[in-house]
């Protein structure tokens, strides 16, 4: 009664200590160092939303958000990149294998079973036997087979959760690598949808100088012609030789970044770069999203580098806790069973049958200082995941403010330098007149030439810059730009 009471007994601490699991359970840290605490708002105006971390928002679809530009050419790039695009392919093989790690550690949850049949032909020392025969050589060696049909099982009970922090560790390793996933689709999206603005950008800057050219050619003919006439000296000519010349110098560098972008693009688009092509079209023609300059900082939950820097901090956690189970038993279960015989033909009766049961208890008594080391690295590594976490917040709000600001001052730039372009087409006209009027000399058209052209080239590239901007605002904030935020479209357009 007594051994029967304290078995009983046993078996209740092993079921009540198999409920639970060594280690800290994991709890969120604050995404700031300190007392600091984290904004509520980007930007300059106040609003009333707080900013929720405990809702983390990567993993809900982002759909096709670069269709708010309405540029059916960048529709095309970005379905060329999702398909192609082999640093995503980089990133899914990742994820594959990090799930494919959650079942190798839940499969320590089930017993293991081997079955091991074999056939042996053997022959024993005729040496290993001290009995002899008759002459005095020994007797004892003999030839004989054994045939073997057994399965062996082996089942650890999780008493101190090691199984189960590893199998937690490889869940959020696993969430952290769908993030990742994540991460490299938005950013293979930006960097399209920026490239792909940035060459119409490059685009429009080489017709406009070939244009240009063209224009300065004829202006040269036209002054060589007054200079025949004796209108205009040979000074002039060489003034217009000198701008037209000029000018067209600076198509080739032009020409040169917009292969260097467009070859940039096929790379991103899976394709080689020598049969990669464009259809023709105007950095002018896509439509510019209308952005506030201001957003709430919630709107950061949808960015995957955070969500996995997160899922980061919870499986470090959990590899504290794998590394506190080493410290205590491990209790597996083991069992065999099978027949054995010298005769294949009675291999499967019943007295061939063989059997064995019992536990094993695997406890460390000296490691060297082993399991205290492991231990240390996992409390650092998890110090680490931490840090990483802080900080992959403070650069998102880094990132979201730097493009704000760029928003803000590109708009403002723009609206100067387009009304500067105004200013200097009516000079460049009125020094074209004085000049043919005998007014002025051609120096003064070829001042008023190169400012026009200067403010003309700064004004295309700032429509590529607003556009490749608010790209990198959206990605910035995680392409949670479109979930449940009116998108309108900018009627400006390039002059």
């Amino acid at each position: 009664m007594l051994k029967i009471s304290i078995c009983s007994a046993a078996l209740a601490v092993l079921f009540f200590a198999a409920g639970c699991a060594v280690g800290p359970d994991y709890h969120r840290p604050p995404a700031l160092a300190g007392t600091n605490s984290l904004p509520t708002q980007f930007g300059d105006v106040s609003i009333t939303n707080e900013w929720k971390i405990a809702a983390p928002a990567a993993q809900l679809p982002r759909g096709d958000w670069w269709k708010i530009y309405t540029d059916a050419e960048l529709n095309r790039l970005e379905f060329l990149a999702a398909s192609n695009n082999q640093q995503i392919a980089v990133a899914v093989a990742n994820f594959d294998q990090a799930r494919a790690a959650v079942k190798v550690a839940q499969a320590n949850f089930f017993p293991q079973i081997s079955a091991n049949p074999s056939a042996t032909r053997q022959r024993t020392s005729a040496n290993g036997s001290p009995v002899g025969n008759n002459n005095g050589s020994p007797s004892g060696s003999r030839t004989y087979n054994t045939f073997n049909v057994s399965a062996d099982a082996s089942w650890e009970l999780d008493l101190f959760g090691r199984i189960r922090r590893q199998t937690e560790s490889a869940r959020a390793q696993s969430a952290a690598s769908a993030d990742d996933l994540e991460s490299m689709k938005l950013s293979i999206q930006g960097e399209v949808a920026m490239d792909y603005f940035t060459l119409r950008s490059l685009d429009a800057q080489s017709e406009f100088l070939n244009q240009t050219a063209v224009a300065y050619q004829r202006a040269l003919e036209l002054t060589q012609n007054r200079r025949k006439s004796g209108i205009a000296d040979e000074l002039d000519v060489a003034q217009a030789e000198t701008q037209l010349k000029s000018t067209q110098a600076q198509i080739p560098a032009v020409d040169l970044q917009r292969a260097q972008t467009r070859h940039a693009l096929a790379v991103l688009c899976g394709q080689a770069a020598t049969i990669f092509a464009l259809t023709p079209a105007s950095v002018g023609s896509t439509n510019l999203p209308a952005i506030p300059l201001s957003a709430p900082s919630e709107w950061l939950e949808s960015r995957p580098d955070i969500s996995a820097a997160e899922r980061g901090m919870a499986a470090a956690n959990a590899n504290v806790g794998v590394a506190k189970a080493a410290f205590y038993p491990r209790v597996l279960l083991n069992g065999s069973g099978g027949f054995q015989s010298v005769s294949a033909s009675d291999l499967f009766a019943w007295p061939s049958h063989l059997w064995a049961l019992g536990p094993t208890l695997e406890m460390p008594l000296f490691t060297g200082g082993l399991n205290r080391a492991q231990l240390a690295s996992a409390q650092a590594a998890y110090a680490g995941a931490i840090a990483n976490y802080r900080q992959t917040v403070l650069t998102a709000f880094q990132d979201v403010e730097d493009q704000l600001a760029a928003q803000h001052f590109l708009a403002s730039q723009l609206d100067a330098e387009t009304s500067a372009l105004a200013s200097a087409r009516r000079a460049l006209d009125i020094a074209n007149q004085r000049y043919k009027a005998g007014v002025e000399q051609y120096l003064d058209v070829i001042t008023a030439q190169t400012t026009e052209l200067t403010h003309e080239q700064t004004v295309i590239q700032l429509h590529g810059q607003r556009l490749a901007t608010s790209v990198a605002l959206i990605k910035s904030l995680g392409a949670g730009w479109n979930r449940g935020i009116p998108v309108t479209a900018d009627s400006s357009r390039q002059n």
